[in-house]
């Protein structure tokens, strides 16, 4: 365990440095203290699900990797995943729970029959701990969405059985957000697309914009329920035409008043996401971050302290629209402990958002309007060697998680007792 005296004593000496900067380190914590990061439920158990007693990931454009053992396997398992990694995290966190999670009791459910009663259990579990929940229909894994197409579907059995599904999650999530008193997001994001050149990309994506018309029909209190549309440039099985690309959901979303999701991993690996926030908010009131890491496509990596998520963080914190832009993590990784996966990426999310609040925006604002880049540029390095790590530390302390490397053995401990007992 960290010498919390030590930790005291490296934390005043870095407040001190920052001070110098005109940066208040106290207040800086205080606003981390506020931002909200929404765990996905689907690390925990490789994007399974329990619509049957042995629900697998079958397709869709997704495809986790890796069989390290102790995945969640029951809905209890998860939640008491969830809390463990909640444990070892300073400030408050949400959930962000898929449709096939529901508490199903055993029973087969098909998507256009699920009810507010099959996420009553997980309702009554966020008051518990006091965190609220957010929330995505499931439009993959299913025998209707096996050609490819969900909502832009040509089938019209299949697009009618996929617009009941989504308009059940509105209102699903809506009645969420109402229990809780907090806004529930209810995220939409479909597999539709073609692995090969297609001829008529129109006629889908003219079935899609008529399918979100019909489903947004009913308006929902902004307080209870939060629409948000994830586009993706290409996926497994659809790498030549993606139905919802992002100019196909930036224009419904600016034209709808909709909220829109950048997903990381949803571009080409070229393109900066940290870039596109600033242009988005100029059109939407809010923005929805799915935080994952690209690996030469869209693989959905742990989230490191990278230089992708430091833009992502400062060009949210230089807009100061903290309270307009929502951050959800989004990855699967079966190839490492669990646990250990969700933890890092949390914590890697907050160094980002931390990085950025101690940054004197103020001041290199004013030297880059003067011209004087040598000096802009320059503070901008001496920033990545100031102790914002002591400041992290503090945090954990203060929150009485694991400081440093000791969650580590928090969590081999969990695997040991826990997970290693799984089969």
């Amino acid at each position: 365990m960290k010498n919390e005296k030590s930790i005291e004593q490296l934390y005043q000496k870095a407040k001190e440095l920052y001070a110098e900067l005109g940066i208040d380190t106290d207040e800086v914590l205080k606003k981390l203290n506020d931002i909200k990061i929404s765990l996905h439920c689907w690390q925990a158990d490789d994007v399974g699900g329990f619509e049957t007693p042995d629900s697998e990931l079958n397709g869709g454009g997704i495809q986790v990797t890796g069989n390290y053992p102790g995945k969640a396997r029951t809905l209890e398992q998860l939640r008491t995943d969830l809390e463990k990694v909640m444990s070892l995290l300073p400030g408050k966190q949400r959930l962000n729970l898929h449709a096939i999670y529901g508490d199903f009791q055993g029973k087969k459910v098909d998507r256009d029959q699920i009810e507010v009663k099959h996420f009553q259990s997980w309702i009554d579990w966020a008051k518990k701990l006091n965190i609220g929940i957010d929330f995505n229909p499931t439009c993959f894994s299913h025998p209707y969405a096996d050609d490819g197409f969900t909502l832009s579907s040509k089938n019209e059995q299949h697009r009618k059985f996929w617009i009941e599904h989504v308009k059940r999650t509105r209102e699903i999530a809506a009645e969420i957000g109402k229990q809780l008193g907090t806004p529930c997001i209810n995220n939409i994001w479909i597999p539709d697309g073609s692995k090969d050149i297609p001829v008529d990309r129109y006629t889908h994506r003219a079935l899609l914009k008529d399918s979100l018309d019909e489903i947004f029909k009913i308006d929902y209190p902004k307080n209870y329920l939060k629409d948000s549309l994830e586009s993706k440039l290409f996926g497994i099985g659809s790498e030549s035409m993606v139905v919802g690309s992002h100019e196909f959901y930036m224009g419904y979303a600016v034209k709808n008043n909709k909220m829109i999701c950048i997903d990381c991993g949803h571009f080409h690996p070229t393109e900066q996401i940290g870039d596109k926030i600033s242009s988005l908010l100029l059109f939407v009131d809010e923005l929805l971050l799915h935080i994952s890491r690209g690996v030469r496509w869209d693989s959905d990596h742990v989230v490191i302290f990278n230089d992708e998520i430091q833009l992502i963080a400062q060009e949210i914190v230089r807009a100061n629209a903290l309270n307009r832009v929502n951050i959800g993590l989004d990855f699967f990784d079966g190839s490492i402990n669990r646990i250990g996966a969700y933890v890092i990426g949390t914590r890697a999310t907050q160094l980002a958002f931390l990085y950025a609040m101690l940054e004197p925006t103020k001041m290199l604002r004013e030297l880059e309007e003067n011209g004087k880049f040598f000096e802009r540029l320059a503070y901008l390095e001496i920033m990545k060697t100031k102790p914002f790590g002591a400041i992290y530390d503090y945090y954990c302390m203060i929150n009485n998680v694991p400081i440093g490397e000791d969650y580590i053995k928090e969590i081999q401990k969990y695997e040991a007792e826990v997970l290693s007992k799984r089969t």
